[in-house]
């Protein structure tokens, strides 16, 4: 039993969609992180749950591991074969199966990109809200359990999946949850497999809650004379109780690098980019709140939109921004660091966290979703091993003091292999538990094996 047979009977079976071609097997060996390239063996492509059924099959015959890829956009290694196998390419199983519009929720294929969903749900009047800036796949999403800019108002991944279908180690096809707005019956399978970055099974299909596009949306933009400033207005609104559906924090860094990369002219200060959703006489209403709070704090400019052409510029360049940072610096890597604690205590983990960049002489751009106390710090690589090493100090100084104040090693980005060193401190036993039920379920390591749960031998 070797990954080798295992290759040439997924030939025999899938002919030219199973690629064995070097440029292939490295476009899916790529992070956008600081990852070296590591090549899976070959890469496949199936256009159903019934093949996706047949490969898992005929690789558990041949102990070949089959690695779940979606857009690529993940951030931890999570696609990386790093034990070799067959990376599984969902992009061709990337359509709308069905609509239910009376019921709000949508049943679509893994490989369906979020742009590419709320643009065939443009004319219903409902959108899918989860918006982690990168276009990607819905599939790649549900397994980090992703979120991202609307998650302080409209939850993440975890909360926006109904129901899944996904192919087991052994080859069984199984549905989780219903379309239901709720249900007690046992237990939670669907919230067990969102955010298990492909280590439990191979997701097929994806039920998701949708929401009404809103009446009267109003955006503005807020410079502030400094980050901890910009930060308690994030704190003093989020406990006002001012239901923002984003709120999102770039530094004085950042808002350069984005003036570069996308001829913006913002001031060299820290920015709040804040979202309201609703019916317009609420959404004015709360958007002056929001504007009497963020004066209140210091700020020194506030430029609104409400016209869809300038909020839709405005957001581009707010999701651009992790692009704009690494061409600041060109020719660089980053380590994308991403932390998150209890409100109360964001102010604190940032100015913690600006203190260490300084004393490591480190480039180290912030920015994130700070409604929900999640933010990043970009560490820009130059190459040398001194400077990684201090990279790594600092991701992992992030690391353990928001676990000390009652926040996680990821908000939204996953474990994946990088953050594994951090899951013993932040669960304990529960780590454990978490590898017991991986054994149980893929007991020959199958499925995206060396990544989130304890590593044996």
């Amino acid at each position: 039993m070797t990954i080798e047979t295992a290759i040439d009977r997924l030939r025999q079976r899938f002919g030219q969609r199973l690629t064995t071609s070097e440029a292939e097997r490295e476009a899916h060996g790529q992070s956008e992180s600081h990852f070296p390239v590591t090549l899976p063996d070959a890469v496949v492509y199936p256009e159903s749950t019934a093949e996706v059924a047949e490969l898992v099959e005929i690789c558990a015959a041949e102990d070949c591991p089959l690695i779940g890829w979606g857009a690529g956009t993940s951030l931890e290694g999570h696609g990386l074969a790093v034990r070799g196998g067959v990376t599984v390419d969902f992009s061709r199983m990337a359509q709308v199966l069905e609509l239910r519009p009376e019921d709000m929720v949508v049943r679509v294929q893994p490989g369906i990109t979020r742009e590419r969903l709320n643009e065939e749900l443009r004319a219903t009047g409902l959108f899918f809200p989860v918006d982690p800036g990168a276009n990607a796949s819905i599939g790649g999403m549900a397994m980090t359990r992703a979120s991202g800019t609307t998650a302080v108002r409209y939850g993440t991944m975890r909360d926006n999946v109904a129901a899944l279908e996904l192919v087991t180690a052994a080859g069984d096809v199984i549905r989780t949850g219903t379309a239901a707005r709720k249900s007690s019956a046992g237990y939670d399978l669907t919230a067990l497999f969102v955010g298990s970055e492909g280590t439990l099974g191979l997701v097929t299909e994806l039920t998701l809650r949708l929401h009404g596009q809103p009446e009267a949306v109003s955006t503005a933009v807020c410079a502030f004379p400094s980050t901890g400033a910009a930060v308690e207005a994030v704190v003093e609104a989020v406990q006002s109780g001012l239901p923002m559906a984003r709120i999102e924090l770039v530094d004085a860094a950042t808002a350069e690098a984005v003036n570069a990369y996308s001829n913006a002219d913002f001031p060299a200060l820290p920015h709040l980019f804040v979202e309201f959703h609703g019916a317009p006489n609420a959404v004015a209403e709360e958007a002056a709140r929001f504007e009497e709070i963020a004066r209140d704090n210091g700020a020194e400019t506030i430029r609104k939109a409400t016209e869809a052409e300038e909020r839709s510029r405005l957001w581009h360049m707010r999701h651009s921004a992790y692009w704009a940072i690494l061409a600041s610096r060109p020719g660089s890597r980053a380590i994308v660091t991403d932390v998150c604690v209890p409100i109360s205590r964001l102010a604190e983990a940032i100015a913690a966290t600006q203190e260490d960049l300084a004393a490591e002489g480190l480039a180290g751009p912030i920015l994130g979703h700070v409604g929900d106390g999640n933010f990043h710090a970009i560490l820009l690589l130059d190459g040398s091993e001194a400077e990684r090493a201090a990279a790594e100090r600092v991701n992992a100084r992030m690391v353990e003091r928001a676990q000390q104040m009652g926040g996680t090693a990821t908000g939204e980005h996953g474990i994946g292999m990088g953050k594994l060193k951090h899951m013993q401190a932040e669960h304990g036993a529960g780590w454990a538990m978490m590898g017991a039920i991986k054994r149980a379920l893929d007991p020959r390591d199958l499925f995206n094996p060396g990544k989130v749960v304890p590593q044996e031998g």
